[in-house]
Order: structure tokens, then C-alpha cells, then sequence
């Protein structure tokens, strides 16, 4: 079984390192994209942001239908309400504030609320914690994204540093 709190703490950490490599890309290359097909470093960013405080807003706001043509507009209504272009910073200081302010919400629920069946955007009927999963691994994903951007610029990001470090300690 799968705890609640596993997942949440388990989405902080995550957001803690997607915003620790917004912090340590370059501020001024933030449009840096790896081939013109991809989205920027700072746009993948963004969309993290967006997305995970979206699609926990909708969770929260008890949505259980994702599978709607309106779907696009619900996105749009649920991210954060911020200026469309935002300094490294300030987007950095948002996806930090933003899982803070979306796992204290969450967290107030009870597993009554995580068990409730809700149906993805891809028909898929989930349960709202499994729905939760979802939204890390989608960071995930993204996040990785950025650290092969990252990398590309010669950058080590902070879970390679965290791991190299605790062998060098060990």
C-alpha cells in the first residue's frame, strides 16, 4: 500500500531539485533549447509549475472528470495566477512556494478524499492518489528534461552532487 504522505514528501524533494537546477541554469539562458522542436529550459519550467499546481488544484477542488473537451481551459483556470514571463528567481522561489502551498492542502485531506476514484484526461479512471503519483511522475519526466539541458551546458545537477558527495564522505 502506498502512503499519502510517502507521495507528498516524495513530490517535495522532487520540486526542491526541479527548482535547484531553475537556480543553477544560467538566468540569462533560460531560452536555451536542445533541438527547435523542444521546449526551452525555461518553459519546461514553467510548465512544471503550471501543471502540478493545476492538475492538484483540480484535485483538490474535487474535479473528477479530466477526460473533457474543456479540459485545455480547466489547466487555465488552475495555474498559479503569475505574469506569463518570470526571472529564474522569482519562477525558482514559485515552484518552491507552490508544492508547499498544494502538499499542505492536500495533506489536510483524509484518505477518504485519496481513495475517490476520478477519471484522467486520457479516460483513464485513477484514484486521486494515484492521480497525485501522476503528477509527480510528470514532473519527473520534465525535470529530467532539464537536467539534460543541464548537462548539455556542462552543469552537475543537485542530485549528482548530493550523490557524489555522500561517496566521497563514505
Amino acid at each position: 500500500m502506498v502512503r499519502t504522505e510517502t507521495v507528498l514528501d516524495s513530490w517535495k524533494t522532487v520540486r526542491q531539485d526541479t527548482a535547484q537546477a531553475v537556480e543553477d541554469f544560467p538566468a540569462a539562458e533560460m531560452d536555451f533549447r536542445a533541438t527547435p522542436d523542444l521546449m526551452t529550459f525555461g518553459e519546461l519550467a514553467r510548465h512544471v509549475l503550471d501543471a502540478g499546481h493545476a492538475l492538484t488544484g483540480m484535485l483538490l477542488d474535487g474535479v473528477d472528470n479530466l477526460a473533457t473537451p474543456q479540459f485545455r481551459e480547466m489547466i487555465a483556470k488552475y495555474r498559479p495566477q503569475l505574469p506569463e514571463q518570470l526571472d529564474a528567481a522569482t519562477l525558482a522561489a514559485e515552484l518552491r512556494q507552490s508544492v508547499e502551498t498544494q502538499t499542505a492542502k492536500l495533506s489536510a485531506k483524509g484518505e477518504d478524499f485519496f481513495s475517490g476514484m476520478i477519471t484522467r484526461f486520457d479516460g483513464q479512471k485513477v484514484t486521486r492518489l494515484e492521480m497525485l503519483q501522476f503528477v509527480k511522475e510528470h514532473e519527473l519526466t520534465h525535470r529530467s528534461q532539464m537536467f539534460v539541458y543541464m548537462r548539455l551546458k556542462g552543469i552537475v545537477p543537485a542530485t549528482t552532487r548530493r550523490r557524489l558527495a555522500k561517496q566521497k564522505g563514505a
